[in-house]
């Protein structure tokens, strides 16, 4: 019979539990668009309905490597997110950029 991801959990080490956990965090914290589209369960239709495009502009846009900042903000308010902008300092320090806000 097939374990549950939570008996699994259980048994590992903490060492095995913190290293999981680290894991999860990174492949959270970094998507590619495509990535984060699936991720929301959405579909390239779908989104093309809420930017007022086709589904075959939205294939194009999702691999792009270089866009403009508004193209970028509104695929993300498709997805349901907010576009932010920070520049983050060799120091740590961050500054939120506030010219591309709405």
């Amino acid at each position: 019979m097939a374990k549950s991801f939570s008996q699994l959990r259980n048994g590992m080490s903490a060492q095995a539990r913190a290293a999981s956990a680290y894991g999860h965090r990174w492949l959270v914290e970094e998507m590619s668009l495509h990535q984060l589209r699936k991720a929301r369960e959405l579909t390239q239709t779908k989104i093309a309905g809420e930017l007022h495009i086709g589904q075959a502009d939205v294939s194009k846009l999702e691999p792009r490597t270089d866009m403009y900042v508004g193209t970028l903000a509104s695929y993300l308010q498709a997805v349901g997110a907010d576009l932010e902008i920070r520049a983050i300092f060799p120091d740590g320090s961050a500054v939120k950029i506030t010219q591309f806000s709405e």
